[in-house]
Formats: structure tokens, sequence, C-alpha cells
């Protein structure tokens, strides 16, 4: 049993939640933690969307400062990977994943953050990446996946001056989708986390993989990424089903096979 990060599915919906008080700082047994649950709702075949939370207060204040702070260039060499592989293992959940920011989403959480496909905020949310005010650099994909998100210029003002974003900010460049009263933000992602269940998952899991390897090679690649993705698409139930439906003028009813 998980102490720190939850499970909970609803409704096909599965929500990943943060709850190590009082700023869900994510220490080496958290970042154990959601590994394991990111492996579990990929795995689970009902699942069709996910929700990363970390409660009504806030998302995530960061990799646990205090825990790092008397390790060795020895022992963070051999941590940071284990670090960066936590937030690529969910990153690559292969079902709609969207982020429900609520309070501070700095450091580790803006990275967490940043692995979600979509993100929706509460209006008082301040988003960032305050690691140079630490002497350091982010750590867990911030300087790979933000200017991926926001663009080079952009991601560089962010992570040089280290400076907390506002919603509203963080809205206008891209770092956010939505914003929200902060009261409805887990309610405004379950609603949009919604709109997938019932989808063609098989689809929707080809789409995500072809879209964020594509981003990663250059065009022609890309291409072929993708041409591999749509032709095997046609080896599946939910590909006829679809066909079908479009070509009856009916709702098609996917099974996720």
């Amino acid at each position: 049993m998980a102490e720190f990060v939850s499970v909970e599915v609803a409704d096909q919906i599965a929500t990943i939640r943060l709850d190590r008080p009082k700023m869900n700082a994510l220490n080496v047994q958290v970042q154990r933690e959601l590994v394991e649950a990111a492996l579990q709702v990929d795995a689970d075949a009902e699942t069709q969307a996910v929700i990363l939370y970390g409660g009504e207060r806030v998302f995530a204040a960061g990799v646990d400062v205090k825990e790092m702070a008397d390790m060795s260039y020895a022992d963070m060499s051999t941590h940071s990977r284990t670090l960066q592989a936590c937030f690529t293992t969910v990153a690559r959940i292969g079902k709609p994943v969207i982020a429900a920011v609520t309070g501070y989403a700095l450091g580790g959480g803006c990275e967490l953050d940043l692995c979600a496909d979509f993100r929706v905020a509460g209006e008082s949310a301040k988003l960032g990446q305050p690691e140079v005010l630490l002497g350091l650099i982010p750590g867990a994909g911030g300087t790979q996946r933000l200017p991926r998100l926001v663009g080079p210029a952009r991601a560089k003002d962010l992570i040089f001056s280290g400076r907390h974003v506002p919603a509203a900010e963080a809205l206008d460049i891209g770092l956010v989708d939505r914003v929200v009263p902060d009261e409805q933000v887990y309610t405004a992602a379950l609603e949009w986390a919604a709109t997938f269940v019932g989808g063609p998952s098989v689809a929707l899991r080809a789409a995500k993989q072809a879209v964020d390897q594509g981003v990663e090679v250059d065009l022609d690649s890309g291409l072929e990424i993708e041409r591999l993705q749509f032709a095997g698409l046609f080896a599946t139930d939910d590909a006829r089903i679809g066909m079908r439906a479009f070509a009856e003028k009916a709702k098609p009813k996917f099974t996720g096979r």
C-alpha cells in the first residue's frame, strides 16, 4: 500500500493523487510510488483517461530539497537517472493525461505537470522552475520539456530567473491550457477527462506516441512514425467499427481492441 500516492478509478477515469503534507514534496519515496501508479493506470485496460492531482491546496512544490542537500556528485549522478526515469514513466502513460494544478507547481512539481498532455490551473496557481535560485538547474526534464511546450526563449526566461508564473501568464504563454476558479480545478479536469471515455483508446495511444516521438526527430522520421502507427490501426477492431459507423452514419461503439 503506497503511503503518499494513491490511484482512484471512477467511470474509467483514474486519478493519481499526491498526498504528502504540507507541500507534496517529491522525495524518493513519492517518486517510487509515482512510478508504480503510472504503470498501474497505463496497464489498466478499463482506464481511459488519467488526472494528476495534488489536492485542493497545492499540486507539488518540488523535489525534496532537504533530502538532496547532503547528496554528493556521486550520489546525484546515480539518483538523477532515477528521478528522470520517474517523470518519463508518467509522461509515457499511453492515455490522455490531465494535470489539475492548484496552488504551487514549482520545480519538480512543474516538471511533473509538464509530463501531462493537458494542464488545467486554478486562478491563484503559480508555476515555475526556481532551481537556479538554489544554484541548480531543473533536473527532472524541465530544461527539455518546458522549451518544447513554450519555446526556448520563454523557457530560458523562466529557468534563468526562477520566477513564479501566475496562472493568467501561464495561459498566455501556453504553459497551461485552461484557467478556472480554484475550487473548480478538479471538476474541470474530470469533465475534460470524461470526453475521452468511450473513445478509441488504441488510436489515442497511437496518436500520443506519434506526436511525442515525432517532435524528437526530423520531419521525415516523424512522418514514418506516423505512417507506421496509422497503418497499424487497420489491424484493430476499433478502426473497423469507426469506419463502418461512419459509412452507416451511426455513433461508433469502440471496444478498445
